[in-house]
């Protein structure tokens, strides 16, 4: 079986340098709230180029405390894409707030910024673009339409660490963004963790103070807060991992151009990269109108998939009545037809080929 990702190879590669950040935070005595955290955000903020990182206990975490701290909350709008994990839409619910669901552009499966301003109200107060997939969106855009109209932007970038646009990293366009460290991330820990950039230093004085209980000191409480920390053991495992980061990013990135080059005769539709993009490829999802059979067959044949996402947020159970059918036709066109295939830093030339080789025998026999 290839599987979609290899998260055993990855550790086996850099298994001293672990082990080794491991013991000595167990030899330190400090878990919470340490030296490495404290280190990894200052790493953190200068890798995407920023003037400031706090990190916290997840990505679902980050953006609800990055809208929080903006006083986004019950009786606003905030502008979002429907074809994202369910985190995105459901953090602005979390605060209060409406989702306001955009259509997506078809090639890169990121918001469709022609249509943003179109859903702009008096209530609007931010946008909350995703870098899906690893791509980001045309950040220079949203940027213009959010001073315009004097918006926040919150970039929900959890899949995209050290993807860029015209030369900026995710995490440096909005005013603030968000980070997963999910184990399955480009940059994972070994357990749950975020991280919020911003540089806005008072937005990221009041992130630490929420994410400990609304405390400044331990013990006096001026709001109330929440606790999202992300704990020692798992900024010392991201600050190793950190170092790795940019070559195994390259190497998804040459594994996709092999892709790109072997299935370009196929009928099937791969991914596009926006000129001026630097797509980091979290994922390499591929569209035909035939998965379901696509994907059972290839589980067969020893291949894994991943259907990402089966249920656009606007048609999920938790949004049952609230929103219609039928007004985002590209989203729910494309939630029936995309899927990924297996993509990691560590894939042999072999495995490649494996896959390579089981798609075109499919494509070449479905009907």
């Amino acid at each position: 079986m290839i599987p979609l990702l290899d998260l055993k190879a990855q550790y086996d590669s850099i298994k001293d340098e672990i082990n080794e950040a491991v013991l000595g935070v167990l030899d330190s005595g400090i878990y919470i709230n340490g030296p490495n955290v404290k280190a990894l955000e200052e790493e953190v903020a200068r890798y995407c180029g920023t003037n400031f990182a706090v990190g916290v206990a997840n990505g679902t975490d980050a953006l609800v405390l990055s809208l929080d701290v903006y006083g986004i909350g019950a009786g606003d709008e905030v502008i979002t894409t429907s074809y994202s994990f369910f985190a995105t839409a459901e953090a602005i619910s979390r605060v209060g707030a409406t989702p306001v669901f955009v259509d997506i552009d078809e090639d890169t499966y990121n918001i469709d910024v022609s249509q943003i301003e179109s859903k702009i109200t008096e209530r609007t107060k931010a946008i909350l673009p995703v870098h899906l997939y690893g791509q980001l969106v045309l950040m220079d855009k949203i940027m213009d339409i959010a001073k315009r109209n004097n918006l926040i932007v919150i970039e929900d970038a959890c899949q995209a660490i050290g993807g860029s646009y015209k030369g900026k990293r995710a995490g440096a366009w909005g005013h603030a963004a968000c980070f997963s460290f999910f184990p399955t991330k480009n940059l994972g820990g070994y357990g749950d963790g975020g991280m919020i950039t911003t540089d806005d230093e008072d937005f990221a004085e009041w992130v630490k103070i929420l994410r400990v209980h609304g405390s400044r000191r331990k013990y006096f409480n001026e709001v109330i807060g929440y606790n999202s920390r992300l704990d020692e053991m798992q900024a010392a495992i991201l600050r190793v991992k950190l170092k790795h980061l940019n070559t195994w990013n390259e190497k998804r990135r040459e594994i996709a151009e092999q892709y790109n080059n072997k299935l370009k005769s196929l009928d099937i539709k791969l991914p596009v990269e926006t000129p001026g993009a630097k797509h980091i490829y979290h994922l390499y999802i591929v569209r035909h109108s035939a998965r379901s059979d696509m994907v059972a067959q290839l589980k067969e044949q020893g291949i894994a998939c991943g259907v990402y996402y089966p249920v656009s947020l606007h048609m999920q159970d938790a949004y049952k009545g609230v929103y219609d059918d039928g007004h985002l036709p590209v989203v729910e066109q494309v939630s029936n037809e995309t899927f990924a295939i297996p993509l990691y830093p560590e894939m042999t030339d072999k495995q490649i080929m494996d896959v390579v080789n089981q798609l075109i025998n499919l494509i070449k026999n479905i009907r």
